[in-house]
C-alpha cells in the first residue's frame, strides 16, 4: 500500500529522476503543482507518460490527481480519488478499471519517499522509506481521463502495488513497484507486449532504507520539513514501563508470600487455640458460653427425645415446645416446674371437691 509520498522534486527534476535524458514533448497543467513533504490521494503531482498514439519515444510531463476516476464514472457523480489511489498487481489485468489501461495508459510517478505506518495495538506509528543515497523513487503507475457533466476534462492516476519486499514485511504487507533501473522505466513506459508485466515485483535491493517519523504527519494538512524529521523510537519507554510493571508483579509476589504466611498464622494460631482450650480471651468465653451452652444442652437431651417418643405418642406437640424452649435453658425449666407444681394442686382441688 502506498497512501502518502513526499515530492518536494522541481517540476524540471522529474523527467530525469524518471531516466528521461531528453526534453518532454510537451508539459500539461504544471501550474497546478505544489511540491509537498505530505502529499496524499487527491493532490497534484507530475507524471511522465507516453504522448498519445505515438511509439516514437516522445513523452509528456503531465501533472495529474493522485487518485484514479475511470473513465466511464457518471458525470454528476462526485469524483473519489481515496477510492482507487492504488491498484494491486496481482489482480491488475482482471479488473475493468485497470485492465483497459494496460496497453496504452501506464505512466511514471516519482517522489523522494514514501510513508508506512506499522501497528502497535491501538497505535500507528509512521515510518519514512526512501533510498539510501537520496535519488528519487520512480513508482509503475497507470492513468485515465474522465469529463464531468460541466465539460471539464480530468486526469488521474493509481500507484501499483505488489507484495511487500522480505525486508519490509515486518512493516507492512504491501508495497509500491519501484523502478529502480532505467531498463524497467524502459519496459513500464514503452513496451508495447506483455513485458511490462516482468517488473511488477517487489523491490530487493538493500539501497532501500526506513525510519520514524512524527505521528503529526498522518493529517494531510501537517506539512515541512518536520515530516521527514527521524525521530527516536520508544523502546526504551516500552522498556522501562514494562520493566516498571514487573518490578510490580515482583513487589507483589513478594508481598503475597508473607500475607498469605500472616493470615495462616492467625487462623492457626487464634481460632484453634481458643477452641481447644476452652477460650482464653473475653470474646472467646462470650462466644462459646453462648453456642456452647445450647449445644451442649441439645446434644443431653438428644437421647431424651429418642426415649420419650419410643413410649409416648401422645408426647410429639410437647416435644416440639420443648424444642423450642432448649435454646434458653433457663426458661425451660422454669415452665416444667410450674407444670409439675400445677397439676398436683388442681388434682388435690378436685378431689377435695
Amino acid at each position: 500500500m502506498c497512501g502518502r509520498t513526499r515530492c518536494t522534486l522541481r517540476a524540471d527534476d522529474v523527467p530525469r529522476a524518471c531516466h528521461r535524458s531528453d526534453a518532454p514533448s510537451r508539459t500539461l497543467h504544471m501550474d497546478r503543482y505544489r511540491p509537498a513533504y505530505n502529499v496524499s490521494p487527491g493532490s497534484n503531482m507530475p507524471v511522465v507518460r507516453r504522448e498519445d498514439a505515438s511509439d516514437s519515444g516522445c513523452y509528456v510531463l503531465h501533472c495529474m490527481k493522485w487518485g484514479l476516476i475511470p473513465s466511464f464514472t457518471k458525470k454528476t457523480e462526485k469524483p473519489d480519488h481515496y477510492k482507487m489511489f492504488n491498484a494491486r498487481s496481482e489482480s491488475i489485468d482482471e479488473k475493468a478499471s485497470f485492465r483497459r489501461l494496460l496497453p496504452k495508459s501506464r505512466c511514471l510517478v516519482a517522489v523522494e519517499g514514501f510513508y508506512e505506518w506499522k501497528k502497535d495495538g491501538s497505535k500507528k506509528q509512521p515510518y519514512y522509506i526512501h533510498f539510501k543515497d537520496g535519488r528519487p523513487l520512480v513508482f509503475a503507475a497507470l492513468y485515465d481521463s474522465w469529463q464531468n457533466s460541466e465539460g471539464e476534462t480530468l486526469y488521474t492516476f493509481t500507484i501499483v502495488t505488489t507484495s511487500s519486499s522480505s525486508a519490509l514485511q515486518w512493516l507492512h504487507d504491501r508495497m509500491p513497484v519501484i523502478l529502480g533501473s532505467k531498463e524497467s522505466t524502459d519496459t513500464w513506459l514503452s513496451s508495447s507486449d506483455s513485458s511490462f508485466k516482468s517488473v511488477m515485483k517487489p523491490y530487493e535491493e538493500s539501497d532501500l532504507v526506513w525510519y520514524p517519523v512524527t505521528p503529526a504527519m498522518g493529517k494531510s494538512s501537517f506539512d515541512g520539513p518536520e515530516c521527514i524529521k527521524e525521530i527516536p523510537v520508544k523502546a526504551e519507554g516500552n522498556t522501562s514501563i514494562s520493566q516498571f510493571f514487573s518490578k510490580k508483579g515482583a513487589e507483589s509476589k513478594d508481598r503475597k508470600p508473607e500475607q498469605k504466611i500472616s493470615c495462616h498464622e492467625s487462623v492457626k494460631t487464634e481460632p484453634t487455640e481458643d477452641l481447644i482450650e476452652g477460650t482464653k480471651t473475653e470474646e472467646g468465653d462470650k462466644d462459646l458460653k453462648s453456642s456452647g451452652s445450647s449445644h451442649s444442652k441439645n446434644a443431653s437431651l438428644l437421647p431424651i427425645k429418642r426415649e420419650y417418643e419410643t413410649f409416648s405418642a401422645d408426647a410429639k406437640p410437647p416435644l416440639a415446645n420443648h424444642d423450642q424452649i432448649s435454646s434458653t435453658p433457663a426458661k425451660k425449666k422454669e415452665k416444667t416446674k410450674t407444670a409439675n407444681d400445677k397439676q398436683p394442686t388442681l388434682f388435690s382441688y378436685f378431689g377435695k371437691k
